[in-house]
């Protein structure tokens, strides 16, 4: 199997190309997935946030503040559209296959250079079909890929690198600024940093350094524009309020445990029946120890999502190539090539198609033509009013939000959070939980300017 990925072969990366453009194009035609829920809420917040208002000061989610910039631009270019997103996916999947394979290569990870990662990198971004899409996990897994490649030189550099230590610290700062469950690279660097590339002191708090320095810029920004204590407020929120739901680990495990098999198999050939050079085993250790650090993410994460699997795929596409190059003979090495190449794309598009298991993921299809054009704030799990309408109040993340609302506060603290309705004012509010009616309870005065039609909807006077 191996002879058909040779680097000195430049039409097997014409092959690459065809299978990642049919892949893309049988998602894209034959894309029995309707818009998910979160989706639309990336969405509707860049909308919201191209009209001049902030992320947590004016508007409770817990997306990461760079996400909700990137969603920004991508609005004012595009608009809402569902097709940009999943285009623009495929930009940034077909960046991290590219730049991956081009680290494996360089610093001579396998004896033998190969585009094999870059192949099965491609079948494991197809596990779940929102990991194709646009998402805040794959905008900051992109830096951390960026980051291990940094980590990656050190196996090879004989002398203190600068630039490379600081680059490490900077990409990793910029991953918690798109995703914040992604933290958990800052225990990662220090650990790996220490034990396995041999960080000085000097390179340590220069590292350190670097992963400070996206999180002051994003809050310099906001103690420009008067919001930094609104930030402050709510990100230790983030952490603390509910998870929702959206697949199972038992569905993941359906579908992963043929990968997770080979990659078991491909660790165990790699590291006990193969020898490996000093370098090869240090980045060994860094895929083994980015893969646990990586699990202890979904510790952290509200939103459990195929596209949280993302930052797996670099690790497994490494140790499962480990099967193929010591497995090279006999049909065994090629039945696992094809399954996993075409088995596994095919196998997950069917299966998602019947075993999401919360309907709540993806947006209700029955659109309410009443809304459409209106500034409407939904309190609640189900946003498909937003389908049509635009968002028009301070909250879009009703998990937060309701843990949010359920402070207490003082008088200043209920004097600001009455100023943040009060100069919003959806047009309607859509109150699935009757979340809005204990607002009014202790806002009186907002019973002026909204009257209740029908159950749990408000209108503005």
């Amino acid at each position: 199997m191996l002879r058909f990925f040779k680097v000195n072969d430049p039409f097997r990366l014409v092959g690459l190309a065809i299978y990642l453009l049919l892949l893309t194009a049988i998602f894209l035609i034959w894309d029995p997935f309707p818009l998910t829920t979160l989706q639309l809420s990336w969405m509707v917040l860049g909308e919201r946030l191209g009209q001049g208002y902030f992320l947590y000061q004016d508007i409770i989610d817990n997306t990461g503040p760079l996400s909700a910039g990137f969603f920004t631009i991508v609005d004012f270019i595009l608009g809402r559209s569902p097709l940009a997103y999943e285009l623009i996916g495929r930009i940034f999947i077909l960046f991290q296959i590219i730049y991956w394979n081009t680290i494996l290569i360089k610093y001579r990870v396998f004896d033998e250079n190969t585009y094999l990662p870059a192949m099965i990198m491609a079948a494991l971004f197809h596990f779940s079909f929102d990991m194709l899409s646009l998402n805040p996990a794959m905008l900051g897994s992109t830096f951390l890929i960026l980051a291990l490649g940094q980590l990656f030189s050190q196996t090879v550099l004989q002398k203190e690198t600068s630039e490379s230590t600081l680059l490490i610290g900077i990409y990793g700062g910029l991953a918690a600024g798109f995703h914040p469950s992604y933290v958990f690279f800052l225990p990662y660097m220090i650990l790996t940093g220490i034990a396995i590339s041999g960080f000085s002191f000097r390179q340590l708090m220069l590292s350190l350094v670097g992963y400070f320095l996206p999180i002051l810029l994003i809050a310099v920004f906001y103690y420009w524009n008067d919001g930094l204590q609104e930030a402050i407020d709510i990100w230790p929120l983030i952490f603390k309020s509910s998870s929702v739901l959206f697949q199972s680990y038992w569905s993941w495990l359906i579908i992963g445990s043929f990968p997770i098999l080979l990659s078991l198999v491909g660790y165990f050939l790699g590291a006990v029946l193969k020898g490996s050079t000093i370098n090869q085993q240090k980045q060994r250790q860094l895929i083994i120890l980015g893969l646990i650090f990586a699990a202890s993410d979904f510790l952290l994460i509200k939103n459990q999502a195929g596209f949280q699997l993302i930052i797996f795929v670099p690790g497994l596409s490494y140790l499962i190539t480990q099967f193929f190059l010591h497995v090279r003979r006999g049909i065994v090495p090629n039945i696992a090539f094809y399954l996993l190449i075409l088995g596994l794309p095919a196998f997950a598009w069917w299966y998602w198609q019947f075993n999401v298991d919360n309907a709540a993921y993806f947006v209700s299809e029955q659109a309410d033509n009443s809304l459409e054009g209106k500034e409407i704030m939904i309190l609640g799990p189900d946003i498909s009013g937003y389908q049509h309408a635009k968002l028009g109040g301070p909250f879009l993340n009703f998990e937060l939000s309701k843990l949010y609302l359920d402070q207490d506060r003082d008088i200043p603290e209920k004097a600001k959070l009455y100023q943040m309705l009060q100069h919003q004012q959806p047009e309607i509010i859509l109150d699935q939980e009757g979340l809005f009616q204990s607002i009014l309870n202790d806002f009186p005065e907002l019973s002026r300017h909204y009257q209740p039609q029908g159950k749990g909807i408000f209108i503005l006077k």
